[in-house]
C-alpha cells in the first residue's frame, strides 16, 4: 500500500473514543482514524423490536467508512464483536473485534475463566467469543460470568468513581476462584488499575490495538 492506511473504529459509547484515540496514536503510527458512533445500539440490542435492526446498522456504518476511504473497521464494543465476520462479508473489507486479541490471551493464561460486565447484553457475547477462540486452541475453560449491578448506570450518569469502586469490587470477587478475570467492556478498563489480585485481570483496549497494528502493517 503506497498511501497512508486509514482505519475507522465503530463505537456504541462515546466512552470508549477517547482512551482508543490513544492507544491509536501510540501504536497506528501514520495511520489516518476515524470515529463513528451510534449510541443507541446497547439499549436496542435489549429491545425485542429493535434489535433486528442492529446487524444492518452496523453493515450501513461500515459501508459508510468504506466509502470514506477505510481500509478497514475494528468493532470497538463487545455486544456485537459477533457481527464482524457477517459484515465484513457483506461490505468487502476487513472488520476486526477489539476483544478477539483479550479472549486469546485468556485462553491461554487459564482454565478459569471469570468474565465481568456491566450490561448483560455484552456478558454472553464475550463468552461465545472465549468459547470460539479456545475451540480453535483445543482447549475447554470454565467460564463464570457476572453482570456487575450499578455500574453501567453510574458510569451513564458520568460518575466514573463509582463505576471502578464496583468493578474492582466485582474483580476482587471473581479472582478468588479463577485463573484469570475477563472484563468484557472496554470502558471498563479503568478500573483494572484500581485493584491488586493475584490473577491477571485483562482489558480489551491495548491488546486490541496491538492486533489492528498488526493487521495495518500487513496492508503494506
Amino acid at each position: 500500500m503506497t498511501r497512508t492506511p486509514r482505519i475507522a473504529f465503530l463505537h456504541t459509547g462515546a466512552v470508549v473514543i477517547g482512551p482508543v484515540a490513544e492507544l491509536a496514536r501510540e501504536h497506528l503510527g501514520d495511520a489516518t482514524t476515524v470515529n463513528y458512533l451510534d449510541d443507541k445500539i446497547v439499549a436496542d440490542l435489549g429491545d425485542a423490536e429493535l434489535a433486528a435492526s442492529v446487524p444492518d446498522r452496523i453493515v450501513d456504518l461500515v459501508q459508510a467508512a468504506r466509502s470514506a476511504g477505510a481500509d478497514m473497521v475494528m468493532l470497538t464494543c463487545s455486544s456485537i464483536s459477533h457481527l464482524a465476520a457477517p459484515t465484513a462479508e457483506r461490505v468487502g473489507i476487513p472488520v476486526l473485534r477489539i476483544d478477539e486479541a483479550m479472549a486469546d490471551q485468556a485462553v491461554t493464561t487459564g482454565s478459569r475463566i471469570a468474565v465481568l460486565a456491566t450490561l448483560a447484553t455484552t456478558l454472553t457475547p464475550t463468552r461465545n467469543l472465549i468459547l470460539e477462540r479456545a475451540a480453535l486452541a483445543g482447549a475447554s475453560p470454565e467460564i463464570a460470568g457476572e453482570v456487575i449491578d450499578g455500574a453501567f448506570a453510574a458510569v451513564s450518569a458520568g460518575d466514573r468513581t463509582t463505576h471502578d469502586r464496583l468493578v474492582a469490587a466485582a474483580i476482587e470477587r471473581a479472582a478468588a476462584t479463577a485463573d484469570v478475570v475477563v472484563l468484557a467492556q472496554a470502558s471498563m478498563a479503568s478500573a483494572a488499575s484500581a485493584v491488586q489480585v493475584d490473577v491477571p485481570v485483562l482489558t480489551s483496549l491495548e491488546p486490541g490495538i496491538r492486533r489492528l497494528r498488526d493487521a495495518v502493517d500487513a496492508l503494506a
